[in-house]
């Protein structure tokens, strides 16, 4: 098996995992981390040839844009009081642990080699937490936080790294040029994120066509990405910044065609990159197993202490966190998404996977320093941070499931479907607007008047059923069956005709082209 070969190995596996963890209750990524072991293993798969310093600008960028596209910008103010404590001190704090402990149990290792082990295995993994959690039916204030703390610790984390290795290879280290590096990491992240963010929006509302447009983002979370790193910004900041800028403000409501295209595109991408990623987890075990050369009992011992450290910091960093912010919560005025009890903490806790940022930032530790000596403890910081890696990703990904149900922890229904109802009312009040104006500009009939009035309101009752009384309900019932029918009948019709226009693309004489578009045109009223 070549390399191409495994990576379509790995692109069917990233496919298959879904409905596979889906029947037994399991998450895809640690599906996927299985198989990039089981992989490993075997003698006729390759080791991967990836380069360390690929894997991040590669995974990342696709990733957290896919993240972002489900949140906004408005719920990240909204909780960031939360989201700093996770995102910014929790980092630090397991940081600052880690290399304590490590300092003191393993022999030899330095302090900015310790920190720089500390770093990487701090910040929880975006992509690990929200695809597990969000295949739990958790309630939507622990998801929104899982993602407002997986898509920014990075950034701390990975500033944290960079000084921590600088200081290693150097041989020193300036806490005051360490923080202004932080500072200006930020500055420039947000600069290019703002900047591409404005740009690729109104280079999308040149390009016009859909599929155009999707292209650009994709290519743009990249852009964004490798611009920032050339500036010595942070990357990952930077995605994000350019991200919620997208999302906040090249949204059209009526651009219905590009947003279910966008909608489609972003989902098989999230789903095979985060495949790929997460196989790749598994695969790179080979490296952790090359390191140890004879040293399991004692290299394994550190890999499990520093795990304890890491599971065992954030429990207690999150109960007198979670306390603190439930009181600043209670003198507020507005809501703000917070664990809302001991078993919600719990789960949170549970969450806390490493995956792919760790991995890249373990395999991007340099061999050398500048004085041609080799790397202080390499080895023994790779294969701890691949303890890690496996012992919170596989260990609390599986047993996820099993403690969200133990626990009870659930999404609050009945607070998503009163939301619901929310927002069927308002959006059937607007189509009510829009008629009365279209009234005062355009003499309609009596009859087409009540009949778009009928439906105004139907736009309400068919998002939420809920929101009409029950004379109401019963005629939307009926007129739904009705409507259902006649849709089945056109469906067979738009079936019968389709067919028969695919036929005709094998007829002598007829152009794909053109036999095509008509098929495009009857997809399009498929859809309506």
């Amino acid at each position: 098996m070549d390399q191409l070969a495994l990576l379509f190995v790995l692109l069917l596996g990233a496919l298959v995992s879904v409905p596979v963890g889906d029947r037994f209750g399991l998450p895809a990524p640690v599906l996927m981390t299985l198989l990039g072991i089981v992989l490993a293993v075997l003698d006729f798969v390759p080791n991967v040839d990836v380069p360390p310093e690929l894997i991040l600008p590669l995974l990342l960028p696709p990733l957290l844009y896919a993240a972002v596209r489900r949140t906004s910008w408005r719920q990240f103010a909204a909780n960031r009081r939360p989201i700093f404590l996770l995102a910014v001190a929790l980092v630090f704090v397991t940081t600052v642990c880690v290399a304590l402990v490590a300092h003191t149990i393993v022999p030899g290792l330095s302090v900015a080699a310790a920190v720089a082990l500390g770093a990487l295995v701090a910040p929880p993994d975006p992509v690990a937490a929200t695809a597990v959690a969000g295949q739990l039916g958790l309630p939507r204030r622990l998801v929104s936080i899982l993602e407002g703390e997986g898509l920014f610790n990075d950034v701390t984390a990975i500033v944290l790294y960079h000084v921590a290795i600088a200081a290693a290879v150097s041989g020193s280290f300036t806490p005051g040029r360490a923080a202004l590096d932080l500072v200006l990491s930020a500055v420039v992240a947000v600069a290019v994120g703002l900047a591409l963010g404005w740009g690729a929006n109104k280079l999308m509302d040149l390009l016009g066509d859909a599929t155009l447009q999707i292209g650009m983002t994709l290519l743009v979370p990249y852009a964004s990405y490798v611009l920032a790193e050339e500036l010595h910004g942070s990357g990952v900041l930077a995605v994000l910044t350019t991200a919620l800028f997208l999302a906040e403000y090249a949204t059209d409501a009526d651009d219905v065609l590009t947003r279910l295209t966008g909608h489609a595109f972003w989902d098989i991408v999230d789903t095979l990159v985060t495949g790929v990623a997460f196989g790749l987890i598994g695969l790179e075990l080979h490296n952790a197993i090359r390191t140890a050369s004879g040293r399991w009992g004692e290299m394994l011992g550190w890999a499990g202490v520093i795990v304890a450290v890491v599971v065992v910091v954030r429990l207690v960093y999150l109960l007198p966190a979670t306390w603190l912010t439930k009181r600043l919560h209670a003198k507020r005025d507005y809501d703000e998404d917070i664990p809302m009890s001991w078993r919600e903490t719990v789960v949170m806790w549970w969450s806390g996977m490493r995956g792919v940022a760790s991995v890249a930032l373990a395999l991007a530790i340099p061999l050398t320093t500048d004085d041609g000596s080799a790397f202080p403890d390499r080895d023994e910081i790779v294969f701890i941070a691949f303890g890690v890696i496996m012992g919170t990703l596989v260990l609390q990904g599986l047993t996820l499931p099993w403690l969200v149900k133990r626990l009870g922890v659930q999404a609050d229904t009945e607070r998503e479907k009163d939301f619901e109802k929310t927002l069927a009312v308002r959006a059937a009040k607007a189509a009510k607007r829009r008629l009365k104006e279209i009234e005062q500009v355009e003499e309609l009939p009596e009859e087409l008047s009540e009949q778009m009035l009928r439906r105004a309101f139907d736009i309400g009752v068919r998002i939420s059923p809920d929101m009409g009384d029950e004379e109401r309900r019963e005629a939307h019932e009926h007129r739904a069956r009705r409507l259902k029918r006649v849709r089945r009948i056109q469906g067979e019709m738009l079936s019968a005709a389709r067919h028969e226009v695919l036929a005709a693309r094998s007829e002598p004489g007829a152009d794909p082209e053109i036999v095509d578009r008509v098929l495009r045109h009857l997809d399009v009223r498929s859809l309506r």
